[in-house]
């Protein structure tokens, strides 16, 4: 009964995470940047020469504490997650991208409940490096096209999502191993 616990309160603690995520992106993308663009986006460097909208930091750390969310509470948690996510995006994303904001937040996170799902059990860290990686594309096309009506911060966009799950892939490995020790399975 501990390790459910234990996996309850984790969970609910990434889904409380997972929440913060997306007005945190909200914020960034018209408040912080090396460079604020008129009408568009605060950008933030991601690679030399390279820059994206400031909110790719918080989106793909969004993309892998849903994968929390849902190896913790289970698949109909993450799903009840997306929709959260979705309904706190409607809610605080500027109106100038609000539209853009929630379609691609829905369809990215759905993306990557669909690569996440089939995976997770076998192969934790895989799972979650596949499906960070097809979220954060379909998130990034969907998100410009529908906000600024080009992909010109495609390649940023891409590239500042995959840093954040790059950086929190060693966490994924370190928690998949102490799951085993423990014998804390997935929900």
């Amino acid at each position: 009964m501990k390790l459910d616990r234990q996996r309850q309160i984790e969970g609910f603690l990434a889904l409380a995470l997972f929440a913060l995520t997306i007005p945190a992106a909200n914020w960034l993308i018209g408040h912080v940047g090396t460079t604020c663009v008129p009408n568009g986006p605060c950008l933030v460097p991601v690679w030399p020469g390279i820059e994206a909208p400031s909110g790719v930091v918080m989106i793909g750390l969004a993309l892998v504490l849903r994968d929390i969310v849902q190896r913790r509470l289970g698949p109909l948690a993450g799903l009840g997650a997306i929709a959260i996510g979705a309904l706190i995006s409607a809610f605080l994303a500027p109106p100038a991208i609000v539209v853009a904001s929630v379609a691609a937040f829905l369809l990215s996170e759905l993306a990557d409940f669909a690569v996440y799902t089939p995976l997770q059990r076998r192969r934790f860290v895989a799972a979650v490096i596949a499906s960070s990686i097809v979220g954060l594309i379909v998130d990034s096309i969907v998100f410009l096209h529908l906000a600024f009506g080009n992909l010109d911060f495609v390649g940023g966009q891409i590239i500042g999502k995959a840093w954040m799950v790059l950086l929190a892939l060693p966490l994924m490995h370190l928690l998949r191993r102490r799951d085993e020790r423990l014998g804390l399975a997935a929900a």
